[in-house]
């Protein structure tokens, strides 16, 4: 069991005797086993309120970093909802401090759909399987070998760094990182910058270039219900206000509609580092030939380049001889920075006023630049692990709990380093089945963010 609730965010200097005796515990040798433990405890967020095991995964973290003298905070939103946060203290701690962020749920997953267990994180060909391997246990897990060895050795970071492992990402943040943000702000007192997830991943270009794609900036979102109502009636006689008829063309139209393309400042930036690593010109108009070339990532570029709307469910009726008054549909809609008014006027024309369109959870694009210090302390570290490595922006076309501490004015970055092979469809792991991360991917991801918090 973890810390009582009611323990305070804070830390203590120095190691005491019973971490002392694991010194010689490093980092990347424990990295694994974290992960695979993350990942055996079931954190399926269903956005419900019935997953089973927020508070076990939020335990279990405060647990690790209690070991090595720190003290976390247990902060549970509703029963069984919960998330942990700690402060190490830096060497200066006059200086803004840092937040790296991860979240602890993952998204259902059909265990006979796979080819190990989703929830054994099993290691099979030199890989760690299981839900959350990407998404985002083995963040969660190189943060945690990280700072625990740091903490063993007595080696503190340049400034306070805020550690918030988190509840319920994956259904939007509500009972996670929204909830700190707006009820508990002062855990992240003086915090100016952050990193969390789905950044700091590779891109093998060739045998002299591997490219590292540091998020600096995500699309916003709308999830949305339709509804049209129509005229209930027998199935058996002619109706010409049949609701699901209406609502089926009008989600055939937007599922079949291309948005046109925006290219953002982070795009274009991305854009040209790929171009000159590529020796290409690459026309954003055109780019289907190029993202062929991209293999597994080119599903994260693709959706950067536009807005999307994509139909995801569908209900209505409840039997076969009566037409229903009503139908619905749920649709994921993902708009650019600064196109969210176009996005939204695009959907209302697309639909036609027969369409009731409702937000289910809506949230805010998020945009920074790619320079500073923290930026150079990306390069710097990664450079020192691959010396063919380049870090580049992208824009990461879902969202993450970066929204809700932009809130906050934290200026956010996708930064979770791994070097991956090239073969791997990193991309496709995300809510995918057989999802896994590669051994030494952790293990080299470890090793940057230690050189990363030398620096930052």
């Amino acid at each position: 069991m973890g810390p009582d609730p009611a323990t305070g965010g804070g830390s203590v200097s120095e190691p005491n005797a019973a971490t002392t005796a694991a010194d010689t515990v490093r980092g990347e040798d424990e990295v694994v086993d974290l992960c695979r433990d993350l990942i055996r405890i079931d954190t399926s967020n269903y956005g419900d309120h019935s997953g089973p095991g927020e508070r076990a995964a939020a335990e279990y973290v405060a647990e690790k970093l209690a070991e090595v003298g720190l003290e976390p905070e247990i902060i549970e939103s509703h029963p069984g909802r919960a998330s942990t946060v700690a402060r190490i203290e830096g060497e200066d701690p006059s200086r803004p401090a840092l937040l790296i962020h991860g979240h602890t749920d993952v998204v259902p997953a059909n265990a006979d759909d796979w080819t190990h267990h989703p929830f054994s994180g099993e290691i099979a060909d030199g890989c760690v399987w299981g839900r959350g391997a990407v998404d985002m246990k083995d963040m969660d897990a190189m943060t945690l070998a990280v700072v625990r060895d740091r903490l063993r050795t007595g080696r503190r970071p340049p400034r306070d760094v805020v550690l918030a492992f988190l509840a319920d990402e994956e259904a939007g943040g509500t009972y996670g990182a929204r909830h700190l943000v707006e009820r508990r702000p002062e855990l992240f007192e003086g915090v100016t910058e952050a990193i969390g997830e789905v950044g700091g991943f590779s891109f093998t270009v060739n045998e002299k270039l591997r490219l590292y794609l540091v998020e600096t900036a995500e699309k916003g979102m709308h999830w949305m219900r339709l509804t049209v109502e129509g005229t209930a009636g027998h199935g058996s006689m002619t109706n010409t206000d049949n609701a699901i008829t209406e609502l089926c063309e009008a989600v055939g139209r937007l599922g079949r509609h291309r948005f046109p393309v925006r290219v953002t400042k982070t795009v274009r930036s991305f854009l040209d580092e790929l171009s000159d690593a590529l020796g290409v010109e690459l026309d954003p108009e055109n780019m289907d030939e190029t993202l062929e070339k991209l293999g597994g990532i080119a599903k994260l570029v693709g959706a950067t380049l536009r807005n999307t709307a994509n139909p995801t469910m569908l209900g209505s009726g409840y039997k076969v001889n009566v037409v229903p008054g009503q139908a619905t549909a749920h649709v994921d809609g993902r708009f650019l920075p600064g196109h969210e008014e176009e996005f939204l006027a695009d959907l209302d024309r697309i639909l036609g006023p027969r369409v009731r369109r409702e937000d289910v959870h809506a949230d805010k694009a998020v945009e920074t630049t790619f320079d500073g210090a923290l930026v150079d302390a990306m390069q710097t570290a990664l450079r020192a692990e691959d010396p063919i490595a380049r870090a580049v922006p992208y824009m990461l076309s879902g969202g993450t709990d970066a929204k809700s501490f932009d809130d906050l004015g934290i200026r956010c970055f996708g930064f979770a380093p791994l070097k991956l092979p090239p073969e791997l469809d990193f991309a496709g792991m995300f809510h995918g089945v057989d999802e896994r991360v590669p051994v030494e991917g952790l293990r080299f991801g470890v090793r940057v963010l230690d050189r990363f918090l030398d620096r930052c």
